[in-house]
């Protein structure tokens, strides 16, 4: 009994120890007989997503030469930029892009894009061949602000570009399809999968297996796997410090009659590794990554309360404090009007024998000029009193 118990154990190592060579292909061309059969072709075996569950979750329809559109997920990762798949983007005319999204109809932010970069090594000429390095940068026609369902997630550093991952705890989500060649569904699904030794990796997908790869597969139920219409999309694990990060993009699944439900893991790009050319495409540190820094120009923002609102702002400063008292600075600013004028008329009264006369005449003009400024200023006072309400009330409805 002890020797056929360890008999069984043996195997059970061996068959995880073991790989099998699995032909890859691309998500959206996976089609296996389990797939026909049950008619269900999407992240599998996983869970509608709940409003902000996914905030840097991307949804790509990407436009052919030939008029025909395909769909791709993809992930925010700064204010302007999306990390996906580069076979989502090869031989693309433009891209229209959604974001802020769980449900396809209510996206906080639809744009069209044709301005992306895919990684060199890969070749555009042959989009539909599983290749290495299976990633391209998106760039936004204008920055988002960020919002409870619109967030960037954080690229795998460069330290941890090579981390090995078996039996970690990872999801993925995206908008993939609902059953083979038919509707993709309008909730963003998502599910959790584990990760797989780089070896069994290596071993299931020689052919286009290199050290920037890494592979998930099923959780808890054998199905579970991202299908057609996820490529791109983010496969997310959580650090030790509770932070979610992106280490890899949607890249393939086993081929052949296997297809997304056969168990097998699927591919995914690790993004660890190209920081060097994130920077050289975008500028942009995404391991010191402060987008408070940058300047607020072409900005997607709510528009001003009214025109009105505006104009009071560039008469005053704005505050929601009562206006200062009259200081003593004034008071002496008013005497030295006076005294000032005083010595003004004096030397206009050493012009001529009428001086006298002169000199009354400019003592009343003085005190008259004294008197209007004083109300003046009693009015200005009262004008900012007015004011300071309705601005009070700009701000609170900003904030």
């Amino acid at each position: 009994m002890l020797w056929n118990t360890g008999l069984l154990l043996l195997v059970f190592v061996c068959g995880q120890a073991l790989a099998e060579e699995i032909k890859p292909q691309f998500i959206e061309d996976a089609l296996s007989k389990a797939q026909v059969q049950s008619s269900q072709s999407r992240i599998v075996s996983g869970w509608e997503a709940y409003p902000g569950q996914h905030p840097h979750q991307v949804n790509l329809r990407m436009v052919n030469g030939s008029g025909s559109v395909n769909g791709c997920g993809g992930s925010l990762v700064s204010r302007q930029w999306v990390l996906t798949a580069a076979h989502c983007t090869a031989g693309r005319i433009t891209m229209v892009i959604r974001l802020g999204i769980t449900n396809m109809t209510s996206p906080q932010h639809m744009m069209e894009s044709n301005e992306w970069y895919n990684y060199p090594t890969f070749n555009d000429l042959t989009p539909t061949v599983v290749q290495t390095n299976d990633i391209s940068l998106l760039k936004l026609p204008r920055r988002v602000e960020y919002t409870r369902l619109l967030q960037a997630i954080r690229i795998q550093s460069s330290a941890d570009a090579h981390k090995e991952y078996q039996n970690e705890i990872m999801y993925a989500s995206g908008h993939g399809r609902l059953w083979t060649k038919g509707a993709s569904p309008e909730v963003l699904n998502w599910v959790y999968l584990r990760g797989v030794d780089q070896a069994f990796c290596r071993g299931t997908f020689p052919s286009v297996f290199n050290d920037n790869t890494i592979c998930a597969r099923w959780f808890n139920e054998t199905s579970q796997s991202t299908c057609q219409g996820d490529s791109g999309g983010p496969l997310v694990h959580v650090n030790s410090e509770g932070v979610p990060i992106l280490i890899g993009v949607t890249s393939f699944v086993a081929g052949g009659d296997f297809g997304c439900h056969s168990g097998f893991p699927a591919g995914f790009v690790r993004t660890g590794p190209f920081h060097s050319w994130y920077r050289r495409v975008t500028g942009l540190d995404f391991e010191n990554l402060n987008e408070d820094d940058e300047e607020d120009d072409n900005v997607t923002e709510p528009p001003p309360e009214s025109e009105e609102e505006e104009e009071e702002e560039d008469e005053e400063d704005p505050t929601t404090k009562p206006p200062a008292p009259e200081s003593e600075e004034d008071t002496k600013e008013e005497e030295d009007i006076e005294e000032d004028s005083d010595d003004s008329s004096d030397s206009e009264s050493d012009e001529g024998p009428s001086g006298s006369g002169i000199k009354k005449k400019v003592e009343v003009k003085v005190k008259v000029k004294v008197k209007v400024n004083k109300e003046i200023k009693i009015k200005k006072k009262a004008h900012i009193k007015k004011k300071h309400p309705s601005q009070a009330r700009f701000f609170s409805a900003l904030s």
